[in-house]
């Protein structure tokens, strides 16, 4: 895994978006890409003072570990996850070398697994799909207002 962050500044924020970028050759756990959204969102957090709720973390780390999975288990070759706090919202953009767009199958309460797209885009903000060079980049925008409780604090009584 190559990792790269910008805006470190604690008032950076308030000019440029908060993110991180990190390139996948494929052979890692898709555990690898959770623990990324987990040390961003808590440098979100801490570092920025952006407040980060527990369901906001939870969602995020799910989010991630769908859009991972289908780009593991769909594209050859690397993968690239980048995440970024922009406009009330944590972005979460997978880059893979497979230009078809993910199948996203109808609803169906009977249907046995592959329903990871269904959730992801019932939790996003919004849900993109666009081609990027020989491949395509799959986005979901993951809001962080209507917070909880903060990551890591109690659970309300």
């Amino acid at each position: 895994m190559n990792e790269s962050a910008k805006g470190s500044d604690r008032h950076m924020w308030t000019h440029r978006p908060i993110s991180v970028t990190a390139a996948f050759d494929g052979t890692e756990k898709v555990a690898a890409a959770r623990e990324l959204a987990r040390s961003f969102l808590a440098e979100v957090q801490d570092k920025h003072g952006l407040p980060v709720s527990q369901n906001v973390l939870e969602t995020v780390e799910l989010v991630v570990s769908e859009l991972v999975t289908n780009a593991r288990k769909y594209a050859p070759g690397p993968y690239l996850l980048a995440l970024e706090v922009r406009e009330g919202a944590v972005e979460i953009g997978v880059r893979d070398d497979n230009p078809t767009p993910p199948g996203i199958l109808a609803p169906d309460p009977y249907r046995v697994g592959q329903h990871g797209l269904e959730i992801v885009i019932a939790a996003a903000r919004s849900f993109h799909v666009r081609p990027e060079g020989a491949g395509k980049r799959v986005t979901a925008a993951i809001a962080l207002a209507g917070a909880d409780r903060p990551a890591g604090g109690p659970a309300p009584h």
